[in-house]
């Protein structure tokens, strides 16, 4: 098939979770289908890694853009359009789209997330439209409101926001042929509180098995209990992670590990988080060139999220490096795996210090989680079992509804006049 690949920005380095799923579900496509991409870039940024994509894509576009200013309250509560999604209605991307769309006949188009779905409600309403959801914006939106939100003030404009997200939540399920989500947790949500009808496919997120390996020998497991926290830290999720780990966690913690270390790993970090290294034992890297290290050298990786939507590339990481994980339900939802088996998980900041504390003191426990972790890794949660999963639910669903339309055309009358006759280089910091 020829599709149509839609992203709000160009997924390389490789230096968000995000970047990870829809790149490596990118490269796998190819690797089945002829498939042209269309990317933005916000402020020319990223741009210089085109010939990245050329290597695989049929066809590669790139548009340079910049956000319009958020939109003055009285124009945002005149609108019915969730302001986060008008803050993508870009006129030269607009034209880009319609330009492609016209030179080319695709069977499909894949686009991330409903910010990118607006351009196919009005316009285009013939070409089949996959959404990927890298979250669903109204469970997050929702979960975001519990645990984020202080003030009435701002606490009324982001229900009004969530009330808009439903309702455009409904209008790109019926226009979409089908939506792909990260886990089983987003797909009952969508039928609970969006579409019962939109066909939905899970594709979990998954990991790049031969770059995220054991090496003992290069990188050891360090001396002292070593916990580890690892992503954006310029992301809302991570922060309230975070929050809530050295606010109730932390000193539960200590108290059973008196030698404890953290680590926190990962690029973009505020002010908030910076604060934290100047607790004993705390060290804040910022961005790092290579994650790995820091993920072989931690006993545990610890993942308290509180706020859902999507799945947990730290977690399919670590696990797959022979890292054990104590997360929060929440944070391990979409990957199925199985507490004290495949990892440990807790949710309240007593349950979470302890399956913790239980982690670091028992190394048998975490010889044992290590070598189940890695193994359903391996078995279930590799892109290329996923991109192929993803590929034949595609080539069995599009394939299928070209065969319907062609025979309901030739079905109808033709009342017509006639008319004549590079090697990828290595992914970035984290």
């Amino acid at each position: 098939m020829h599709i149509l690949v839609f992203y709000p920005y160009i997924p390389y380095p490789l230096d968000r979770g995000t970047f990870q799923r829809t790149f490596h579900l990118l490269r796998e496509l190819a690797l089945e289908h002829t498939v042209d991409l269309l990317c933005l870039s916000e402020n020319g940024e990223r741009m210089e890694h085109r010939a990245v994509f050329e290597q695989f894509c049929n066809k590669v576009r790139f548009i340079s853009f910049e956000h319009p200013p958020w939109a003055r309250l009285p124009k945002r509560l005149a609108s019915f359009t969730p302001t986060s999604v008008q803050h993508w209605a870009l006129p030269q991307v607009e034209t880009a789209l319609d330009e492609m769309l016209a030179e080319t006949r695709y069977d499909f188009v894949h686009a991330c997330d409903i910010v990118l779905a607006q351009y196919f409600m009005s316009k285009h309403r013939d070409v089949p439209l996959a959404v990927d959801r890298s979250r669903v914006d109204l469970l997050f939106q929702l979960t975001q409101l519990k645990f984020m939100t202080k003030g009435w003030r701002k606490k009324l404009l982001d229900l009004e926001c969530i009330a808009k997200v439903w309702l455009f939540e409904k209008r790109v399920a019926r226009r979409a042929s089908v939506e792909v989500v990260c886990g089983p947790d987003d797909e009952a949500f969508m039928r609970a509180n969006i579409s019962k009808r939109v066909p939905i496919k899970v594709i979990a997120n998954g990991v790049d098995l031969e770059y995220f390996h054991p090496d003992s020998a290069s990188d050891p497991r360090a001396e002292k209990p070593t916990i580890l926290f690892c992503g954006a830290m310029d992301y809302t999720p991570n922060i309230d992670a975070l929050r809530w780990y050295f606010s109730e966690i932390h000193e539960l913690l200590r108290a059973q590990i008196a030698d404890l270390q953290v680590f926190i790993v990962g690029k973009a970090p505020l002010a908030e988080v910076q604060a934290y290294g100047k607790k004993q034992g705390v060290t804040i890297t910022g961005g790092v060139p290579d994650v790995r290290p820091f993920y072989r050298r931690a006993w545990i990786q610890i993942v308290p999220l509180r706020i859902g939507g999507g799945t947990r590339l730290k977690i399919v990481e670590s696990l797959a490096i022979g890292t054990p994980v104590v997360s929060t339900t929440i944070g391990a939802q979409g990957l199925d795996l199985i507490h004290n088996e495949d990892i440990l998980l807790a949710d309240s900041p007593e349950e979470f210090a302890n399956e913790t504390a239980r982690a670091l003191l028992d190394a048998s426990l975490r010889n044992q989680i290590e070598a189940r972790g890695m193994k359903t890794v391996n078995l279930r949660l590799a892109w290329p079992m996923l991109g192929c999963e993803l590929s034949m639910f595609y080539r069995l669903h599009f394939n299928k509804t070209t065969q319907q339309q062609h025979s309901h055309e030739q079905n109808i009358p033709d009342i017509r006049p006639a008319l004549g006759t590079a090697d990828i280089p290595a992914r970035s910091a984290v």
